[in-house]
């Protein structure tokens, strides 16, 4: 089991920037591509972007493309989500997650394992 914690949640105004962040304990981070999802109580829990295990390569759901960008810092165990120019409609609950993976690029959106999430609130 891969223990996930995210932070940076809070309420912002539409326009304005949050970062959130991710860390789990497990000693070889490097080893999983991670990603961010959101989820909103209506609809079903969807993909913002994802990193692979590297780094090197990274998807962004065309929602999050040109305002959203992922990063990772494997020395220190840490994955982030910086997001610009937010819209009401970015609210939701946003989960970490991750998945063991063999390839150093960004391959498959399905995830192992899951944080708790952290809630972003976007106000008009």
């Amino acid at each position: 089991q891969v223990e996930l914690t995210e932070l940076g949640g809070g309420l912002v105004q539409a326009g304005e920037s949050l970062t959130l962040s991710c860390t789990t304990p497990v000693p070889n981070f490097s080893n999983y591509a991670m990603a961010w999802f959101r989820q909103t109580p209506r609809d079903e829990r969807v993909f913002v972007a994802g990193i692979s295990r590297n780094g090197a390569s990274t998807k962004h759901a065309d929602s999050a493309k040109g305002r959203f960008t992922i990063s990772r810092d494997n020395v220190k165990n840490w994955m982030y989500l910086r997001m610009d120019n937010l819209r009401v409609e970015d609210t939701a609950t946003y989960f970490c997650g991750a998945r063991f993976d063999h390839r150093q690029t960004w391959w498959n959106d399905l995830m192992e394992y899951w944080g708790k999430g952290t809630l972003v609130t976007v106000s008009s």
